[in-house]
């Protein structure tokens, strides 16, 4: 396998049960050493969510998280304050003093996430992170993640569902099992952004959860509009749900993912 991701990339690994992805997010985090081969330019400063999270254990969500930013540096009272910024974002169920052993499965795995972010990574890798998560969370997530490649960082994640890989990421690699990359190729390929308005005659259109249809994996709201990106096999149908609740269509164009800017600091993993 022959991968580089450089600064601002969020890169997306598919493929089957056993192809591979958990292994090679694994040997780009340091975690496994590549049986040959070599990896090179991998960053010092790295969040890494497994694709298990072992949460029982005592401690609070904000005792474990500052515990951790102790381990990495930081000073006490950053990494509670950061600690609690993060979990206050992510919605937390039973806050951030809720004890681990007591967290729901999508509730542990916003945890992982919050200690992977608690020092701003050059790299950030994630193993099918939107796994048990609410549809409320997955915005979040998601905002996080763009938020990390605006500023200077790649992201590289893996999840089974096409249409999330098409949504997040700036490109697709697909694993086949051997070894090797056998699709290379942009994110964004399979999405569109439906803009919708309300009618000209003024009339408020009936509300829609935007999040609940099928094939809606992003809602924005910007004065007056509303964004969604829809996976192409819905769109049909997502735009047959505005037009009966009352929403115009202003525009239906291809989707492709924001790219954030490289920095100095972004030198390519290989």
């Amino acid at each position: 396998m022959d991968l580089e991701v450089s600064s601002g990339d969020v890169v997306a690994l598919v493929g089957g049960n056993g192809s591979g992805k958990s292994t090679l997010l694994r040997i780009l985090v340091g975690l496994t050493r590549p049986t040959t081969g070599r990896v090179s330019g991998r960053p010092r400063r790295i969040g890494y969510v497994p694709d298990r999270f072992t949460a029982h254990d005592r401690l609070t969500a904000l005792s474990y998280l500052t515990h951790m930013g102790r381990i990495r540096g930081m000073p006490a009272s950053a990494a509670r304050a950061r600690a609690e910024h993060l979990l206050e974002r992510l919605s937390l169920v039973g806050g951030a003093r809720a004890s681990l052993r007591t967290l729901s499965k999508g509730n542990a795995q916003k945890v992982a996430v919050a200690q992977a972010l608690l020092v701003r990574p050059d790299l950030l890798v994630l193993d099918e992170p939107w796994s048990g998560l609410e549809a409320s969370a997955h915005g979040v997530l998601t905002e996080l993640i763009d938020e990390v490649a605006a500023q200077g960082g790649a992201v590289v994640f893996t999840d089974h569902r096409e249409a999330i890989t098409e949504a997040h990421a700036t490109s697709v690699h697909r694993l086949d099992g051997n070894g090797h990359v056998t699709v290379h190729h942009g994110g964004g390929d399979l999405l569109i952004d439906v803009v919708l308005t309300v009618p000209t005659t003024g009339d408020r259109p009936a509300e829609v959860n935007w999040p609940a249809q099928p094939g809606v994996l992003d809602v924005v709201r910007r004065s007056g509009e509303v964004v969604l990106r829809v996976a192409r096999e819905h769109s049909d149908a997502t735009l047959l749900t505005a037009l009966r609740h009352g929403w115009s269509v202003v525009s239906v164009i291809g989707a492709v993912p924001a790219k954030g800017p490289r920095s100095d600091a972004g030198r390519a993993l290989s």
